[in-house]
């Protein structure tokens, strides 16, 4: 039987060979071809459109599909691609198209991919350490809420678990499926050039005007426009779907590309990122998100605590000096004028309003332990229980939203998770022996700080593609010290203990 196997094994090799080797001229090729042409056609005229939509995602979506699941390394990049683009692309799409389930499908295959993978080589080492340990603690907070009593509606908890629940699992996909240098290098690479895209989109938003369907969008929702044409100015969004967003992408690009920096890369690299961050840093005011601004000083003052030395800390007295002189200036330029409001804030009318719906909301916190439900607040709250009281409530800070929905008991989770995985990529910072490492280290906990301290005043980790790059960060915190170690044990073998590992590796 086994002979069986191998030899129709070795056939069906011999006939794929034979193709490739004639270049697809084999007969069997463009016969092939025809039939499908006929088939295509014939679908076409009888479903119109539908039919075309149906052929495009079989020649192009099952190939994708396979690809995410069989080379996970695709569908990550695929993943982070797709949390880029999906608002952008859902401008131009009508309403009722499900762009959602797009992203929503590839996180459930790279799921699918990772337990295929997983049940081949067992290896459950990668987990443990107290990071994925407290993820896997606030996921299952997160889907016992399913049964929270006072939730309005059980719908509301399926639409906001997808993209602050099952989003986490993307967690354990990065750390499992990501095992060299370079392909983290290749992931910051593919970051920043996405960065690169929504900012010169920014850009262009500002300077040129926006596109046709970028209007259609953004004039289709009074509301929206009350909410970004703010003292005569449009707030510019991007490729994304918010101001918020936006900005803080810009922020988490600058960030990785000031911690680039310090690298052993050549000059030409060095001033590349340099203008790069600048660049990030100037399109990120035509977002007049004022939250944003006071995150670049907070994540200096932190590298230079993390990576004292006297280039830091000249670096870092420099940014002061130019950032105080930036905020005490006067000026007339509108875009400077909210950037200096930022570090006002008791002068600024928004932010008293936020603190008093937070001093408004705290009773309900502190009589609700676990909350009022996922979903509560925000658009699924209005749209599944547009009557109760938290549909009403802007959340604002995405701590607020956690204590509202979760309660306290979801807050003080949610916060030790953020104090274990700061904890644990401090250690991590200092143990890594491997110099490229450490610095990858050091811009993940970067990012990751700013993005706290961003959660405060906005709502930091519930939009795409943030939510994806805040646990891909935390991700690579994990791969960085994992590496490192196998680095380290390799080079304490003897030669001949390397030649045997390569030999049956």
């Amino acid at each position: 039987m086994q002979r069986d196997q191998t030899g129709n094994r070795e056939v069906k090799q011999t006939f794929w060979q034979k193709i490739i080797d004639q270049k697809f001229s084999n007969p069997v090729v463009p016969f092939s071809l025809l039939i499908f042409s006929l088939l295509s056609s014939f679908v076409v005229y009888k479903l119109g459109i539908i039919g075309s939509v149906g052929i495009l995602a079989i020649i192009i979506g099952l190939p994708t599909l396979f690809a995410i699941v069989a080379y996970p390394k695709i569908g990550i990049i695929v993943l982070i691609l797709a949390s880029f683009f999906i608002n952008y692309v859902s401008e131009f799409l009508p309403d009722e198209v499900p762009i959602g389930t797009l992203l929503d499908g590839i996180t459930y295959l790279l799921i699918f991919g990772f337990f295929i993978k997983q049940r081949k080589e067992q290896n459950w080492d990668y987990f443990k350490n107290p990071i994925s340990y407290i993820i896997i603690i606030w996921l299952a907070y997160n889907l016992i809420e399913v049964i929270n009593p006072v939730a309005p509606a059980i719908l509301a908890w399926v639409y906001t678990v997808r993209t602050v629940g099952f989003i986490m699992l993307m967690y354990f996909v990065f750390v499992f499926q990501i095992r060299s240098v370079s392909f983290i290098k290749f992931l910051f690479k593919l970051w920043l050039a996405l960065a690169c895209v929504a900012a010169l989109s920014a850009f262009q938003q500002e300077n040129f005007g926006f596109f046709p369907f970028e209007k259609r969008y953004l004039y289709s929702d009074p509301l929206r426009v009350s909410l970004l044409f703010i003292e005569g100015h449009m707030r510019k969004f991007g490729i994304f779907s918010d101001p918020v967003t936006f900005s803080y992408n810009m922020v988490m690009a600058s960030l990785l590309c000031i911690s680039l920096i310090m690298t052993n890369i050549s000059q030409r690299k060095k001033i590349i990122l340099g203008f790069m961050a600048a660049f990030f840093l100037y399109v990120m005011l035509y977002a007049g998100t004022r939250a944003a601004y006071v995150l670049i000083p907070s994540a200096l003052l932190m590298l230079a605590v993390l990576k004292f030395n006297k280039k830091v800390l000249i670096f870092s007295l420099m940014a002061g000096f130019f950032l105080g002189v930036l905020i005490v200036m006067p000026t007339y330029n509108p875009l400077i004028k909210r950037f200096q409001s930022a570090f006002k804030p008791s002068d600024d009318p928004s932010y008293n309003v936020r603190a008093e719906n937070q001093k408004r909301i705290k009773p309900y916190i502190l009589s609700h332990p676990i909350g009022g439900g996922l979903g509560s607040v925000g658009i699924w709250g209005r749209r599944f229980a547009p009557n109760s009281m938290l549909a009403k409530f802007p959340p604002d800070s995405g701590f607020v939203r956690v204590a509202v929905e979760m309660g306290w008991v979801g807050l003080i989770l949610f916060c030790t998770l953020l104090f274990i995985v700061l904890y644990n990529g401090i250690n991590f910072f200092y143990l890594i022996k491997n110099p490229e490492l450490k610095t990858y280290c050091l811009a993940m906990l970067l990012i990751i700080f700013a993005l706290n301290v961003g959660n405060f005043p906005q709502q930091a980790f519930i939009q795409y593609p943030s939510n994806i790059l805040f646990y891909l960060a935390i991700a690579i915190l994990v791969i960085c010290k994992r590496l490192d170690e196998e680095e380290q044990i390799a080079e304490t073998k003897t030669p001949r203990q390397k030649s045997l590992i390569s030999k049956w590796s």
